[in-house]
């Protein structure tokens, strides 16, 4: 029987009370002002926000929020480049203050707010590197995380950040492999951090696993190849591959290595699940919140999402840990039926990176409009 059947708690409670910190997948000047945020926090049980290109594009797009800082960077006659940095940090910084309270009262474990390089930095590691610190040492709030994409590039830039003791938000991690090495990348940066004399217990990090999309991709294909084998596995690879996930880091976060840094004071670098709203509207619309509950971990929700899981969202307790066998299993017949997961995933990495760079020019643009409507 759920939590939700045998109580009055709501649901966005009960995730909450199974150890899934959520956090807002959105932010934008207008949630600032108008208090959206406090409500969300008061009323929806979020601890957390997140941001990317296509969101501060979004945001930038409508309602006249931004027009104030918009006339003032352009009396400043700083460019395109400089706008989009002192706009979004300004919102993230503000978000950050309103999410003080969260971030002390849990001792730094949530009350996150994180913010993105540019995704045209993805293939570039030194300046991935420079753009973390820069925007870490701006917006100069210790609840802000950096998110940096788990390319190849961005692996030594994840490792380099967590060394200079910045808290980092790991973004557009697809496969398992790739999650090993995000792991990887985190316990060498702390073991620098050590080295240096920082804090360990002051940094903290999440590695952004992306669900809905894999299953975009698998069930396309599972669609072209049409036997019955490959139909019974359609909407299935996405949880699957989380679950594995959630394996790994309780596997990895138990050897020796990571005691030793956990002895020292650091902290455990936490799975979270992105991309959670569904694609397919055949699909439960809280599918990929509800299947994915288990302790230590973050789901950052686009609002619709959160809305429909605190509408009628069953949390019925951990649904990750005892499904392991049964995600193998998921993965097993996926490969049975000639889906390679690994190529699967470095598509959707591709595909990912080129999404947000398009995100970002569209965010160009946008602000090069606004700095010329203010000069006009």
């Amino acid at each position: 029987m759920s939590i939700t059947e045998t109580s009055t708690e709501r649901p966005t409670a009960a995730l909450s009370a199974a150890g899934v910190s959520i956090w807002l997948d959105d932010l934008s000047r207008e949630r600032i002002k108008g208090h959206g945020l406090e409500k969300l926090i008061a009323e929806r049980d979020v601890v957390g926000v997140t941001t990317n290109p296509t969101i501060f594009a979004s945001a930038l797009s409508k309602g006249e929020a931004y027009d104030e800082q918009v006339r003032e960077i352009a009396a400043a006659g700083k460019d395109v480049a400089e706008a989009i940095f002192e706009i979004t940090t300004a919102d993230v910084g503000n978000a950050a203050d309103i999410f003080r309270d969260v971030f002390e009262k849990s001792n730094g474990y949530d009350g996150r707010v994180s913010i993105e390089v540019s995704p045209e930095l993805a293939h570039d590691t030194d300046a991935t590197i420079a753009e973390a610190k820069r925007l870490w040492s701006t917006i100069e709030k210790p609840n802000v995380m950096i998110k940096i994409p788990a390319t190849v590039q961005g692996l030594p830039a994840i490792t380099a950040a967590i060394a200079a003791g910045i808290s980092v938000n790991v973004t557009l991690i697809f496969s398992l492999e790739r999650y090993g090495q995000v792991i990887d990348a985190y316990f060498e940066g702390l073991e620098q951090a050590a080295k240096a004399g920082i804090d360990l217990s002051t940094i903290h990090s999440v590695a952004s696993f992306f669900v809905s999309r894999v299953d975009t991709e698998v069930d396309k294909r599972l669609d072209a190849i049409g036997s019955d084998e490959a139909t019974a596995l359609k909407s299935k690879a996405a949880v699957a591959n989380a679950r594995l996930a959630y394996k790994l880091f309780v596997e990895r976060f138990a050897t020796e290595r990571a005691i030793a840094l956990q002895e020292q004071g650091a902290n455990r670098q936490r799975p979270l699940w992105a991309s959670t709203g569904t694609k397919d509207p055949s699909l439960p619309d809280t599918l990929y919140v509800t299947e994915l509950v288990t302790h230590g971990v973050v789901n950052t929700m686009p609002e619709k999402t959160l809305e429909a899981v605190a509408d009628h969202g069953r949390i019925e307790g951990d649904t990750v840990v005892d499904r392991y066998d049964d995600a193998q299993q998921v993965f097993d017949r996926l490969a049975a039926v000639g889906i390679d997961i690994a190529e699967v995933s470095n598509q959707l990495e591709r595909e990912g990176v080129e999404k947000f760079i398009q995100s970002w020019h569209e965010l160009t643009d946008t602000v090069t409009k606004a700095l010329e409507t203010a000069k006009a």
